[in-house]
C-alpha cells in the first residue's frame, strides 16, 4: 500500500510532529502546557530534587576507549554524591565500558554529548538476582542500570547508554539480510535443529525450551536459576518501588530485552529522549511503564524490535496480588517509527490500567498503531481511556487493535498464520476475567493499513463502551467488531479496498452515524452471531445503508435498524 502519494505525507507528518514536539524547545514554549485538555484529574508530576553537588566520573580514575572496566569508577562517584547529600554525576565525552551501574537517591547521571555509556558484554558480571519480569516475580540478572526503593533520581543530557544487548538476545532468521545472520553465526553461539534462529549459547537455547514466554515457571531456586544465568536476560533500565524519577534528554539503546522499565514508580517523567533497538531484537520494547502513578511520557522518539510505549500492571496471580493499577498517564507528542505497537496497553494488565491520556503522537510504519491485548487468565481492568490526534501512515497490520485472545506472538505473525479467530464459547466470569471499558478514541488519521479497526472482547466479558469518532482512513480492511457492547462510531471515512467495508458479530448496542466508505457491494456490512442486538445505522443524506447490508440468519429479528 506504500504509493507516492503516501511516502510525501509520511515525510509531512514526520516534520510537522517533530515541529510541534520540539522536544527542548516545547518545553520551554508558554503556550505547551502538559496538562491541558486532561480528561481526568492528576497531581502535576513532581520532579526529582538534585542537590547541587557535582562531580566527574574522570576524577575516579574512569579511562575513556572502551577496553577498560570503569564499574568501580561509577560506584565511586555515586557513593562521593551520596555521602554529600546527593548531586549530579557528570559523564563526559568519551567511550565509557561499565559492568552494572546500582543507582541511589538524589542523584542524577548527566552524559554530555559524546558520550557512550557501553555496558560490558561479559554476562558474568551480571549477578541473577529477585525482581519482576513480564509482570511475574521471577530471578534474573541484574539490570545494566538498577535501582529499588529510591526518590530522587535522574537521566539528563544528550549521551548514549548503550545495553550491548546483540550478545544477549536470540535471533530469527528470517528477520535478518543473508550477511546480518552470517556475522551472527560467526560470532559463536548455536543454531537450532531447523537452523532457523541464532541463539547466544546452547544453555541459552536448552532454557527456552518450557518458558512461558521468557519466564521458567518451573524453576524455584536461586540455583535452578543460577544454572541457566545466560537466559535471563535483563531489561536496560530498571528502577523500582522509587519515587520522583525523571529521563530528559538521553539515548538508551540496544537493551538485552526491554528497554526502560519503570516499576511501581510515583511521580515519573520521560521527556526528549530516544529508544532505539534493533527491528529484530527479541522482546526489545522500548519504554514499559507498569504499575505507575502520576506518569508523563512526551517528546521523545521510539524506534524498537518490540512494543514502543507500553502500558503494564502485572501478569496473572502476580499482578492481581500485587493488585497496583497503572494510572494517571499522560502521553504526548512522541514519535513510533519500527515497533510491534505505538501505544499498547497489556498484555500484563492484571493490576488494570486507569486514566490514560493518549494525544498528539504520530506513527510510521508501526506494526499497529494503538494496540490493547489481554487474554483469559489476566484479570484486571482497563478504563477510562482518552485518545485524539494520532496520525499513522504505512501500517502493516491493524491501526487500532484490541485483542482479548492474545498468545505472545506479534499481530504480523497471527495474520500470517491466518489471522484471528472467532470463538463462541465462553467460560465463567471470575477475577481472572479481563475487562476493557468507558475508552474513546478521536481524531484519528490512517494514511495506509492492512486494517483500519479491530475490536474483539470476550463472550463472557465484551469490550464496553468504546467510541470512536472522527476518523480518516485508507487502508486494504475497515472494520471488524466481535463480542462488543455500546460500541459509537461517528464520522468516518472511509477508503477501503475490499468490498466488505465493516463486519460485524455479536455486537450489542452499536450505533454507527455520519459513515462514507467507497464500497457499493450489498455485502459492504455484514452483521452475523446470534447475541447481536441493538446495531443502528443511521443514515445520512448520501447512503443508504439498506442495500449495503447483509443480515445473517442467526441473527434475531429486529436487532439491526438501517
Amino acid at each position: 500500500m506504500k504509493t507516492n502519494t503516501t511516502h510525501i505525507f509520511r515525510m509531512l507528518l514526520a516534520v510537522l510532529t517533530i515541529g510541534s514536539s520540539g522536544n527542548t524547545v516545547a518545553q520551554k514554549s508558554k503556550s505547551y502546557d502538559t496538562y491541558q485538555n486532561i480528561e481526568f484529574k492528576m497531581a502535576k508530576v513532581k520532579e526529582p530534587s538534585i542537590p547541587k553537588n557535582t562531580v566527574n566520573l574522570k576524577d575516579f580514575g574512569a579511562v575513556n576507549g572502551g577496553y577498560a572496566l570503569n564499574t568501580k569508577a561509577f560506584e565511586d562517584a555515586i557513593n562521593a554524591l551520596s555521602k554529600k547529600g546527593g548531586g549530579k554525576l557528570i559523564i563526559p565525552a568519551g567511550i565509557w565500558l561499565t559492568g552494572p551501574i546500582i543507582l541511589k537517591s538524589k542523584i542524577e547521571l548527566h552524559a554530555e554529548t559524546g558520550a557512550l555509556i557501553k555496558f560490558s558484554p561479559d554476562k558474568s558480571l551480571y549477578p541473577i538476582i529477585e525482581t519482576s519480569f513480564e509482570g511475574l516475580n521471577t530471578w534474573r540478572c541484574i539490570s545494566p542500570i538498577y535501582g529499588k526503593n529510591l526518590e530522587d533520581v535522574a537521566f539528563t543530557g544528550k549521551g548514549i547508554w548503550d545495553g550491548s544487548g546483540e550478545v544477549w538476545r536470540q535471533v530469527k532468521k528470517s528477520k535478518l539480510t543473508e550477511s546480518q545472520w552470517k556475522k551472527f553465526v560467526e560470532s559463536g553461539g548455536v543454531l537450532n535443529e531447523s537452523k532457523t534462529s541464532w541463539y547466544p549459547s546452547e544453555t541459552f537455547m536448552k532454557a527456552s525450551v518450557g518458558a512461558d514466554q521468557n519466564v521458567r515457571l518451573d524453576l524455584k531456586t536461586k540455583e535452578e536459576f543460577e544454572a541457566i544465568h545466560d537466559f535471563l536476560r535483563p531489561v536496560l533500565v530498571s528502577i523500582q518501588n522509587s519515587k520522583r524519577v525523571l529521563f530528559d534528554g538521553p539515548v538508551f539503546q540496544n537493551s538485552p530485552a526491554w528497554n526502560i522499565h519503570p516499576l511501581l514508580i510515583e511521580d515519573l517523567i520521560i521527556r526528549n529522549v530516544t529508544v532505539r533497538n534493533p527491528w529484530f531484537s527479541q522482546n526489545g520494547d522500548g519504554l514499559d511503564v507498569e504499575s505507575c502513578k502520576n506518569v508523563i511520557v512526551e517528546n521523545s522518539s521510539f524506534d524498537v524490535g518490540d512494543d514502543a510505549i507500553c502500558i503494564k500492571s502485572g501478569k496473572d496471580k502476580d499482578g492481581r496480588d500485587r493488585g497496583v493499577a497503572c494510572e494517571n498517564i499522560i502521553v504526548k507528542n512522541n514519535i513510533v517509527y519500527h515497533g510491534h505497537g505505538g501505544v499498547t496497553v497489556g498484555s500484563e494488565m492484571s493490576g488494570g490500567v486507569k486514566n490514560l491520556h493518549v494525544s498528539n503522537c504520530t506513527f510510521m510504519g508501526t506494526d499497529v498503531g494503538l494496540r490493547f491485548k489481554s487474554t483469559r487468565g489476566r484479570g484486571g481492568v482497563v478504563e477510562n481511556i482518552f485518545i485524539s490526534d494520532i496520525f499513522m501512515t504505512d501500517i502493516p497490520s491493524q491501526a487500532i487493535s484490541f485483542d482479548l485472545y492474545y498468545g505472545g506472538k506479534s499481530i504480523a505473525e497471527t495474520l500470517a498464520e491466518g489471522g484471528n479467530t472467532i470463538s463462541t464459547q465462553k467460560v465463567p466470569v471470575d477475577e481472572k476475567t479481563p475487562q476493557f471499558k468507558n475508552i474513546s478514541i478521536k481524531n484519528i488519521t490512517i494514511a495506509g493499513a492492512q486494517q483500519a479497526v479491530f475490536l474483539q472482547g470476550l463472550p463472557e466479558m465484551n469490550l464496553e463502551n468504546i467510541e470512536i469518532s472522527n476518523l480518516t482512513v485508507k487502508a486494504e480492511k475497515g472494520f471488524s467488531i466481535i463480542d462488543a457492547n455500546g460500541i459509537k462510531i461517528t464520522n468516518v471515512k472511509m477508503d477501503i479496498e475490499v468490498p466488505n467495508v465493516i463486519e460485524i458479530y455479536n455486537g450489542k448496542n452499536m450505533t454507527f452515524k455520519e459513515i462514507q466508505f467507497n464500497s457499493t457491494s450489498a455485502k459492504a456490512i455484514t452483521v452475523n452471531g446470534e447475541a447481536t442486538e441493538n446495531v443502528e445505522f443511521v443514515a445520512s443524506p448520501n447512503s443508504d445503508f439498506s442495500k449495503k447490508t447483509t443480515i445473517g440468519e442467526t441473527v434475531p429479528k429486529s436487532a439491526v435498524k438501517l
